[in-house]
């Protein structure tokens, strides 16, 4: 009689123990299924040579029932199951997803979750199409699929449809054990995302930021070194809030940003302002001392850092606190657009270093907003024929 079995997001297993337990899961290194077993008191395994998770199982179960011994009489070279969204999504999850910062995980999978069950677990990827597209198009703008349930702007749709394209465009430059591409072709290929066309990207102004200074002490002293060391770092509140001792160089007034806690993924090193190294000390002074204690601390445990929804709420105080009007798109981000506004007069390079972007594109695109003191600074300086 065969024994309960088991499975986990790394293996599965079949049989009973001390009798004929069998285990399969994914090689660390190349991915493919490996069968393990034990035979008089020694562990033996070998490579299933696919990466086909249900024919694993399958391949354990008969194993273990004793319908087939370990070269499983040939089973590996059956003919696959057709490729599904839902097989299609665990590769990639499984493969690339993890290559990518945490940010940057946690929004594949929410996104995977939500695109299997418009489209359904079991649908070929192969059959998407324009009636597709346009029908998640209209679902999300309306709301009624998507984590918060309610309507959601252009901006956002396209960043999803992004994510649907780049899966797909992976499958069909990748192939199988067998030499086999995942996807012929990317089916989605050539269609439009809707764009906003005057996406809100607010720059806080200097008043402002002067406002939310002043109140700061007021809301959490974490917030005080939070807000400061946004304003002077350009950062994102992500990556700030993730800031351990271990990554500041005090003596040499340096911060390292992790790569698994930058959207980019991108690790590196820049050096920071006195006001930036003040409040980084005032800091260290109310931690418990350890290297590797968080700057911002989580008030409950403080070995771990601050949460997004705890940040984002001292944000909303302060700006209560500071008399200013509620406005969509001054929040965090708001302060990574100041600076990159304010150093506008420095070069795109010295800029992305300092900020921690991979592209100049995307500063100019979606962060430097030139104001009318710049513009006819600009003017003044233009270069004008002597008479």
């Amino acid at each position: 009689m065969m024994a309960r079995t088991r499975r986990s997001r790394r293996s599965y297993g079949a049989g009973e123990w001390g009798r004929n337990r069998v285990r399969v899961f994914p090689d660390p290194k190349t991915g493919l299924y490996q069968l393990e077993w034990r035979e008089n008191g020694r562990r033996l395994s070998r490579s299933l040579k696919h990466r086909d998770w249900r024919l694993a199982k399958r391949q354990a179960d008969a194993f273990a029932a004793g319908f087939v011994g370990p070269d499983l009489n040939g089973e590996a070279e059956a003919e696959p199951e057709p490729l599904t969204l839902d097989k299609l999504f665990e590769i990639y999850g499984e493969e690339v997803t993890p290559t990518k910062a945490e940010a940057s995980q946690r929004s594949d999978r929410a996104a995977t979750r939500m695109f299997l069950r418009f489209f359904g677990r079991g649908r070929s990827p192969e059959t998407l199409s324009q009636r597709d597209w346009d029908r998640f198009i209209r679902a999300r703008r309306s709301g009624r699929i998507g984590p918060t349930g309610r309507p959601v702007s252009d901006r956002t749709i396209e960043h999803d449809l992004k994510f649907l394209i780049a899966v797909l465009n992976w499958a069909s430059k990748s192939r199988d054990e067998r030499g086999e591409l995942l996807l012929a072709s990317n089916p989605l290929r050539g269609l439009r995302t809707p764009t906003e066309k005057n996406p809100t990207r607010v720059v806080l102004t200097e008043e402002e930021y002067r406002a939310l200074l002043e109140v700061s002490g007021r809301v959490d002293w974490r917030f005080h070194v939070a807000l400061v060391l946004a304003h002077e770092t350009g950062h994102r509140i992500g990556a700030i809030r993730q800031l351990r001792f271990s990554d500041i160089d005090f003596e040499g007034g340096v911060v390292r940003w992790r790569a698994k806690h930058e959207k980019t993924g991108y690790e590196h090193r820049t050096p920071v302002t006195a006001e930036a190294l003040a409040v980084l000390e005032e800091a260290w002074k109310r931690s418990s001392g350890h290297e590797d204690a968080p700057v911002l601390p989580a008030p409950r445990d403080g070995s771990k850092c601050a949460g997004r929804s705890l940040v984002r709420a001292w944000w909303y105080r302060a700006q209560s606190l500071a008399g200013l009007e509620a406005k969509r798109g001054r929040g965090w981000h708001s302060l990574r657009r100041k600076f990159a506004s304010d150093l506008m007069d420095q070069p795109l390079k010295v800029l992305c270093e300092l900020g921690g972007w991979k592209t100049a594109k995307t500063v100019l695109e979606c962060y430097q907003r030139a104001d009318e003191g710049q513009l006819r600074k600009a003017l003044d300086a233009r270069r004008r024929p002597r008479s």
